[in-house]
């Protein structure tokens, strides 16, 4: 039986999936683990109230699984993970931090309005660390190595909402510099599970939009 979940549908378009890049994360964790899944796409402007009956806080995603409405995408892949352990998932604890803050810190690059605030190299400072792991730390594509694991299910749909959002609003792209970094992103980009679930460019511009220029 398929398992459901409640993800963030696009801005301006309520029967798109939309910018949320911890619902794509569990998307991208059912679809790696071949577990059939429906998708309930919620325009998050105007929750539904039987959404809000099941997520009290209207948060995004929120997974049914075992008949019990799960939310926080942490501890829904923790889940899957053991309902579904093949294939695993599970990141090496000494690599499950990598790439932690880069989240954090593209968004705060993305709204900054003075140049002089060192959200710039707050960002790169984070993308070279994580260039430094991929050249020294193991052999292969992903961040624990030959195999894909949850820390890169997790970072993909990130680093793809600042390839899109930081080209859009700031004409802004990863150093070449960073090469290990950009063999990173296409091996991730190029995975069946991301090109098969990946929101349009249009939909994640438009879900920034309102945090960029309130």
């Amino acid at each position: 039986m398929a398992l459901e979940v409640c993800v963030k549908a696009a801005v301006g378009a309520p029967h798109e999936f939309g910018d949320c890049p911890f619902s794509h994360r569990v998307v991208l964790t059912l679809e790696e683990k071949s577990v059939p899944y429906k998708m309930h796409l919620i325009d998050v402007s105007h929750k539904p109230q039987w959404f809000l009956d099941i997520s009290p806080q209207g948060k995004v995603p929120v997974l049914k699984i075992d008949g019990k409405w799960v939310p926080d995408s942490d501890v829904i892949v923790d889940i899957l993970e053991e309902k579904y352990p093949e294939p695993p998932l599970k990141t090496p604890p000494q690599f499950a931090s990598v790439g932690s803050k880069i989240f954090s810190t593209f968004g705060t690059f993305l709204k900054s309005k003075d140049s002089n605030d060192n959200s710039e190299q707050a960002l790169l400072h984070e993308l070279e660390a994580l260039e430094q792991h991929l050249k020294t730390h193991h052999d292969g594509p992903f961040i624990a190595g030959e195999r894909v694991t949850a820390v890169d299910l997790s970072l993909a749909p990130k680093l793809y909402h600042l390839e899109v959002a930081l080209g859009h609003f700031k004409s802004w792209s990863v150093p070449s510099s960073l090469p290990d970094v950009h063999d990173y992103m296409k091996a991730l980009f190029s995975r069946a599970s991301f090109e098969k679930t990946k929101p349009e460019e249009k939909y994640i511009i438009s879900g920034w939009a309102p945090k960029v220029n309130p």
